[in-house]
């Protein structure tokens, strides 16, 4: 089956179960007619009846069809709408007084304009999950808190990070928690697996420092890089290892500040149109290298399309010090 997707002030989308579709009227020169019980010469030769003349009524008639080309799903909404009134957790007596800002699947798949498979895998990317049958994002200090429980009870069981035992974490952590948010956060940062009967996760080390060094970084305009990599290392659990590449897409370093400092960007903040995406990222730095804007851009390419041929669609590439550098093509405001 087919849906068409989008409210009243948004461009309409084709979507499949799986897939996304522009919408675009084309005209033909050929007017296309419309015949009820239309029947072809194929048709008319398999019959075998004498070929009389048919009287062929034309209900309707078109001078156009709809052409559809493939395009990203329109994910954006997705995250707005979920944060409109993140999970803080069973005690918060926000939580218990509206539910006005909460949606079913049935709500998401009305007003967000991506195909069900896609909406599903966003909602799975976002670490989303269904509280009394509406999807919610948990609010990152819960999030935080949940994951340190977890992490502490490593600590404190000395288990190894790759092997995570469900029933105890859920008999320990029970009392403090849900049971289902405990199970959540090492679903969100961990690998289900089954060993000897018994349920295992194996917890994922990138994840686990990104999301530190996200909270060392939400409050700070700009922090000293070589102090932020000092109290992030020793802000991680014990065992683990932080390294920057772990902070692509969501934070930015300017090596050429003295001393070098590092700063909050989240791609997921950025505009969703891509002219509108490369205006937001050459505001806030003049010039780019390749490696440092292709977390930023990495979701804008469509299929079969690379991040080169982005750059050279939407910017102007320059050397600096024997280095290749892009800046924008039409003048930033």
């Amino acid at each position: 089956s087919l849906v068409i997707r989008g409210e009243k002030d948004e461009q309409a989308v084709l979507c499949s179960k799986d897939k996304t579709y522009d919408m675009k009227i084309a005209d033909t020169s050929n007017m296309l007619l419309c015949v009820p019980g239309c029947r072809t010469p194929e048709q008319l030769k398999a019959d075998g009846e004498s070929c009389d003349i048919i009287h062929a009524q034309i209900a309707g008639f078109s001078n156009n069809y709809w052409e559809l080309r493939r395009c990203r799903p329109k994910l954006k909404k997705l995250r707005k709408l979920l944060m409109e009134d993140p999970y803080e957790g069973p005690d918060s007596a926000k939580d218990q007084a509206s539910t006005t800002s909460r949606y079913t699947t049935e709500d998401l798949l009305n007003v967000v304009q991506a195909s069900e498979e896609e909406i599903m895998h966003q909602l799975q990317a976002l670490d989303a999950c269904q509280i009394e049958g509406y999807w919610r994002i948990l609010n990152f200090d819960y999030e935080v808190k949940l994951l340190n429980h977890v992490t502490q009870l490593i600590d404190s069981e000395s288990w190894s990070f790759s092997k995570v035992p469900l029933n105890i974490c859920l008999q320990e952590l029970g009392p403090l928690e849900p049971t289902e948010m405990i199970e959540h956060i090492l679903l969100s940062y961990g690998r289900k697996y089954t060993d000897g009967g018994e349920v295992y996760f194996e917890m994922n080390e990138d994840k686990i420092c990104r999301t530190t060094a996200q909270m060392l970084l939400k409050n700070a305009v700009k922090f000293n890089l070589a102090d932020f990599q000092e109290v992030w290392q020793q802000s991680v659990p014990e065992g683990l290892t932080t390294r920057l590449d772990q902070l692509k897409g969501l934070a930015l370093m300017d090596r050429s500040s003295r001393p070098e400092t590092i700063s909050m960007l989240k791609v997921e903040d950025l505009p969703e149109d891509n002219q509108e995406r490369f205006n937001s990222l050459f505001s806030i730095r003049k010039k780019w290298t390749e490696e440092d804007i292709t977390p930023y851009i990495q979701d804008l390419c469509g299929e079969k399309q690379t991040v080169g041929a982005l750059l050279t669609k939407y910017a102007r590439s320059s050397m600096l010090n024997g280095v290749k550098v892009y800046n924008s093509r039409r003048p930033i405001s």
